[in-house]
């Protein structure tokens, strides 16, 4: 069998059947859980006294090729066994990388708990944003469940699938490393301005052509093609070089506004406005941003399928 199939295209469309089937379900072993606890490690131990720039980047450059070098060994070693152990554990990485059903079931109960009260709201929130939520309105836990589903729609699947096209477990593996030093310390608080600075900046690079093709694929998903000005006129309106995007693609899609005033860990930060539409947010809108979501997905599946089904084809 072509090695194109093996090593790419069995895993990708196993591990995507995985995750519309189980989700993220608390009771199997994850191993971005594993990654924490070592980025944990790390800090614990290095984040004090002198030169934490120095250790935090050594540390982030240290865990993220010590995962791709793992990764790409096991992997190697596992196929040469047998092609079917290395399909089934590469379907399983995959699988454990997206997180596209995870994140569209948490949006739904968020817009079904803020119906039933605005505490429901703010609690279903808080699993999915790293903002204070206990002061939202109804029409911010709206807004901030539909900024977390487009921002996440790169980190959590599009980004993924990006590094395993790229360079197959090892790249989807390596891409949640520094996706999760990211999450753990890429602050810019006390803290951990210092010793997270280059895992951010890593994350940026890692991120910086995916969430640009995510805003292009949610736009094509909505069919209107003529969004890409408003992208271009209003991702670059983010703290983050690259947050931006795939929101200013669903303000669009949605012709609302996104942005403004937030809390994070007691200290107000204040986003530039994403889009010009101030109006309050429906199940309906929520609906859309899902679909374009899903579809999004599936257009990112194909793109990857035909990259590597054309040298078996040909």
């Amino acid at each position: 069998m072509d090695i194109q199939l093996l090593v790419f295209v069995i895993p990708l469309i196993a591990g995507i059947i995985l995750d519309k089937i189980l989700g993220d379900p608390m009771w199997l072993p994850h191993p971005v859980v594993g990654f924490g606890k070592t980025i944990h490690f790390f800090e614990k131990r290095l984040n004090k006294g002198e030169h934490k720039k120095l250790k935090g980047a050594l540390t982030a450059l240290f865990l993220v090729i010590a995962v791709f070098c793992i990764s790409w060994l096991a992997i190697d070693v596992l196929y040469s066994f047998h092609n079917t152990i290395g399909v089934t554990v590469s379907s399983i990485a995959v699988f454990f990388c997206l997180a596209g059903k995870t994140l569209i079931n948490e949006v739904r109960m968020v817009f079904a708990a803020i119906d039933r009260s605005l505490e429901k709201g703010r609690t279903q929130v808080s699993r999915i944003v790293g903002r204070d939520t206990s002061q939202l309105t109804a029409q911010e836990v709206r807004t901030a469940a539909l900024e977390t589903l487009a921002e996440n729609l790169s980190d959590g699947v599009i980004a993924p699938l990006f590094w395993f096209c790229l360079l197959g477990v090892p790249g989807i593996m390596t891409y949640k490393m520094i996706n999760t030093l990211d999450s753990m310390i890429g602050y810019k608080n006390e803290r951990y301005k210092d010793f997270g600075c280059w895992a951010a900046h890593i994350d940026d690079v890692a991120n910086y052509i995916p969430a640009r093709l995510t805003a292009l694929l949610m736009v094509m998903a909505s069919g209107k093609p003529s969004l890409i000005k408003f992208v271009t006129k209003y991702g670059k309106c983010h703290a983050s070089p690259n947050s931006g995007y795939p929101e200013a693609a669903l303000a669009g899609i949605l012709d609302c506004r996104f942005g403004g005033p937030h809390s994070y860990f007691g200290e107000m930060v204040y986003k530039p406005f994403i889009g010009t539409t101030e109006r309050i947010f429906t199940l309906g809108d929520a609906t859309k941003a899902i679909r374009i979501n899903i579809l999004s997905e599936y257009m990112m599946t194909g793109i990857i399928l035909v990259v590597h089904l054309l040298p078996v084809i040909l």
